[in-house]
């Protein structure tokens, strides 16, 4: 496979609705500049954890803004709110015990197989990367559209494996190229996957410089804000860094992918990506005011001077 143009999309759970309405921006520069479409002015398709969900619609033909109805559709059923929290970890309680992920994954597994049905990543109309981690083997797991060994693999239990964030969602069992593997999200290895995206596009020009027409799309889904302070970074332990440090481990992977992106594409790097006010950034924050603000502070940001500009460039390179 030859990649010279890339779409990659970080994780971040509900916030990918933020994601949807960036890549909604995008089409409409796309069309604005007579290329209508969004997925066909790609080479290939990245992503992780509720990148890889979007990564995978866009890949069998749906728009970002039908991606970003099904956030809003399903947000609840993906992550229920306390009457359902509390039902279903009363039923794991004598097999998982008190420290039980915060969802049993029911209703995102519901979602996804509702989403893509019995579509495999073989039938992808255009070729998709997503990533996942097996805490087995300690490895992470690339899974690849245009693999051979990965085209029965159904799509919805991929994306399941690379959205299942430790402490939010168990792990995802399953067996990848004859291997029983325990599979954790895929933001534990690259929240952002661009980087593994232009090592996919590169994988067969080893040795090349990066090739002067690569074109390289990084749609982030918000920064957090909530800082930590000093204090509490010193005296914390297991108990108290538990869920924070999931999001400090993925805020810092993709701040470094950024800056190792940027500095290999050069002016052919275009990365969408804002701070979220502070009360915004959980990644399960389902409520309707809170949807809102994401859609709001999304919007806002597209409408920005710059990245209007920044859009236009993009739509008039590829």
């Amino acid at each position: 496979m030859k990649a010279r143009r890339i779409l990659s999309m970080d994780g971040g759970g509900i916030r990918g609705l933020v994601t949807c309405e960036w890549l909604a921006g995008v089409e409409d520069a796309l069309a604005a500049a007579g290329k209508p479409g969004l997925s066909r002015n790609f080479d290939l398709l990245a992503g992780s954890s509720t990148g890889a969900i979007i990564a995978c619609g866009l890949a069998i033909g749906l728009s970002p803004r039908d991606m970003a109805a099904l956030y809003r559709r399903h947000a609840h059923t993906i992550f229920p709110g306390i009457a359902g929290r509390l039902w279903s970890r009363a039923g794991r309680f004598f097999t998982e015990g008190v420290s039980a992920p915060k969802y049993d994954g029911k209703g995102l597994e519901k979602v996804l197989k509702e989403v893509f049905g019995n579509t495999t990543l073989g039938q992808a109309k255009r070729p998709v990367m997503i990533t996942s981690y097996d805490t087995i083997s300690r490895k992470p797991v690339m899974f690849k559209s245009f693999k051979a060994a990965h085209k029965a693999i159904p799509m919805w239990e991929a994306c399941r494996a690379s959205a299942a964030a430790p402490t939010y969602f168990p792990a995802h069992g399953m067996s990848v190229e004859g291997r029983t593997c325990a599979l954790i999200d895929g933001g534990m290895l690259a929240n952002n996957p661009t980087a593994c995206a232009i090592a996919e596009a590169l994988r067969k020009d080893a040795g090349a410089d990066v090739p002067k027409d690569l074109v390289v799309v990084s749609i982030g889904s918000g920064e957090h804000t909530r800082s930590i302070d000093l204090k509490s970074a010193r005296e914390w332990g297991a108990l108290e860094w538990a869920v924070p440090i999931i999001d400090v481990l993925f805020d810092g992977s993709a701040e470094s992918v950024d800056y190792i992106a940027r500095h290999l594409v050069g002016e052919g790097y275009f990365r969408l990506q804002a701070e979220l006010r502070i009360g915004m950034d959980d990644m399960d924050d389902v409520s309707g005011t809170n949807l809102a603000a994401l859609e709001a502070t999304a919007r806002e940001y597209l409408m920005l001077p710059a990245t209007r500009k920044r859009l236009r460039t993009l739509a008039a390179l590829l």
